[in-house]
């Protein structure tokens, strides 16, 4: 994020409602990104209001996937709803802004972090 005169970004404040920020529209970005955008229209509205992080896990999908990618993105997003499970954790749990040295595309289970 940029603070100078010049910066097009608005500022992060409170709940984002699906991420609408910078990002490469790549074919399996925008694909991950519309299946969540499916999952939110449809059966959402079925399963109810389970979810114990802000921002809900589906909204951590999609801004995990329109920030780092399908494949990391969506590794995030499933330790993420792993962590929302019976005897998971609760509170606000954001996308990291940056993916960590030790993440390697070809070591999927680094994307898995502990509830900070």
């Amino acid at each position: 994020m940029c603070d100078g005169p010049g910066c097009t970004h608005s500022p992060r404040v409170g709940r984002s409602r699906n991420w609408q920020g910078p990002f490469r529209r790549t074919p399996g970005r925008l694909a991950g990104m519309g299946l969540i955008c499916l999952y939110q229209l449809t059966l959402s509205g079925f399963i109810g209001n389970s979810c114990r992080h802000i921002p809900t896990c589906s909204e951590y999908g999609y801004e995990a996937i329109g920030r780092h990618g399908l494949w990391a993105g969506g590794w995030m997003t499933l330790f993420r709803v792993g962590r929302c499970g019976p005897g998971g954790t609760s509170g606000l749990d954001p996308v990291p802004e940056t993916l960590q040295q030790r993440q390697q595309w070809w070591l999927p289970w680094r994307y898995w972090r502990p509830h900070p």
